[in-house]
């Protein structure tokens, strides 16, 4: 019997993205259920009641909430096909140390960036502009965070990838003159089919973004 996969999502969430490159990068099938956040299923409600958030997958009728988590749980239960997380233990905690990093730090420091007025966001573009400088040291000369391999450091940052053009805009900032290899990294993630497929155009996401700000910051 053929597993049901089935994930709960919202287009433009990077979170979602990340579970959308996994399924992709493992060639699953599975059911796409697009989310509206300000009306919330049923669905979403039963299959993540404790955070109410999206990406939920649902595999076989059980949930995995939280993006990293359900990147994992991929990785685990389709093991053998573009393996994302490393085989060697130490190896796999610095993958996972990474990919931490990336969530802890990056989402929080991009909507201040998005959202901040001129005279706020300038401590949260050094910051961010730092976490990136930190992130390329990592990548070094290295094809991908996974050295040759595509892994769940790549999948975690690479949806931020579609952010950059409005970091340049909003934070009046150039990522390419000061992290010019983590660009490189960018692009040459976007040759992958997963990833390109999955990621929006950067100019049209910056214009989902401002139209997404005026309405909030109207509230």
């Amino acid at each position: 019997m053929a597993d049901e996969v089935i994930l709960l999502d919202f287009w433009p969430s990077p979170f979602g993205m990340r579970a959308r490159i996994a399924l992709a990068e493992k060639g699953i099938e599975y059911e796409y259920k697009e989310e509206n956040l300000s009306d919330k299923s049923p669905l979403l409600l039963k299959m993540n009641p404790v955070k109410k958030q999206i990406p939920v997958l649902i595999h076989n009728g059980k949930p995995v909430c939280e993006s990293l988590i359900i990147v994992r749980y991929i990785d685990e239960v389709w093991k053998c096909i573009s393996p994302l997380l490393p085989s060697d233990s130490y190896q796999r905690a610095h993958a996972m140390f990474w990919a931490d990093y990336v969530d802890k730090k990056i989402y929080s420091l991009a909507r201040q960036v998005w959202l901040s007025s001129v005279e706020e966001h300038e401590a949260a573009n050094d910051e961010l502009m730092g976490c990136f400088k930190q992130l390329e040291g990592e990548l070094g000369d290295k094809a991908y965070f996974g050295n040759d391999t595509f892994g769940i450091v790549d999948v975690a940052l690479i949806p931020f990838y579609s952010w950059f053009y409005m970091f340049e805009q909003c934070g009046n900032m150039s990522i390419e003159a000061e992290c010019p290899k983590l660009v490189a990294w960018g692009k040459r993630c976007m040759e992958k089919e997963s990833v390109s497929k999955t990621l929006p155009d950067q100019h049209k996401f910056y214009d989902l973004l401002m139209d997404l700000k005026k309405k909030i910051l109207a509230k």
